[in-house]
Order: structure tokens, then C-alpha cells, then sequence
């Protein structure tokens, strides 16, 4: 029998960076984008119990969260993966620590909404 070659689906997605290789520094948010998970009143629609199981599992790891808006499969592909400013205005993990001294932080804008997409807008 002929062993079963691998597929797509069971390949581990690499690892997210959020190293900027010009300034060789780490993006950080210069703010929280219009829908981050840490503003009040749930603006994300996230599960009950579920930004409590990510900042656990954030912060165990040592590590940090990367803002929804910056992901790859977002709403915003062009856009490089960046430290979510909520979670580093709240946490220091020591992974952050470490990036802090020895390389520093690159503060980037969050992405724009499209402006059909804003509340209030009127074109």
C-alpha cells in the first residue's frame, strides 16, 4: 500500500511576522483599528469567553496578538501583520520585552475602511 502523500490541508500555516526588514524593527499598530477586539462593547461580535482565550493563550505563550485587520485572510491583505495596539497597550509579555530592547517598535496606521464602509457615511 502506498502511504498517503501529503495535502494542503494538513500543512501547518507558516508563522505570521510582523518584522519590518527595511527599518528591522517590529510593526506596531500607532492605534487601535476602528474594530479592535479590546475597544468596549464588542465591536468583533466575539463569542462569549473568546478574547479571555486569546489573551490567555497570548500571554502563556509569552508572546503576543496580532491586530484581525493585519491578518492575510482579512479585509486587508495588502496590509503587513502588526502587534494589536489593545493588546500591547494592556500586556507585557516578555517576548515584547525582548523586542522592545533589542530591536524596537515601527508604529503603523491601521488600515482605512473603505469609505462606502463607515457609519454615517453618506457616498
Amino acid at each position: 500500500m502506498d502511504p498517503v502523500p501529503d495535502t494542503d490541508d494538513d500543512a501547518v500555516p507558516p508563522r505570521l511576522s510582523v518584522g519590518d526588514p527595511v527599518s528591522r524593527k517590529t510593526r506596531l499598530l500607532a492605534r487601535q483599528c476602528d474594530t479592535c477586539i479590546f475597544h468596549p462593547g464588542n465591536r468583533m461580535h466575539l463569542t462569549t469567553g473568546r478574547l479571555k482565550a486569546i489573551v490567555t493563550d497570548a500571554v502563556a505563550d509569552g508572546s503576543y496578538v496580532i491586530c484581525h485587520d493585519t491578518l492575510p485572510y482579512g479585509n486587508h491583505p495588502e496590509v503587513k501583520p502588526a502587534v494589536c495596539r489593545g493588546f500591547y497597550d494592556r500586556y507585557r509579555t516578555w517576548r515584547l520585552q525582548v523586542i522592545a530592547e533589542l530591536f524596537g517598535f515601527v508604529d503603523v496606521e491601521p488600515p482605512a475602511e473603505p469609505t462606502g464602509d463607515r457609519k454615517g457615511s453618506t457616498g
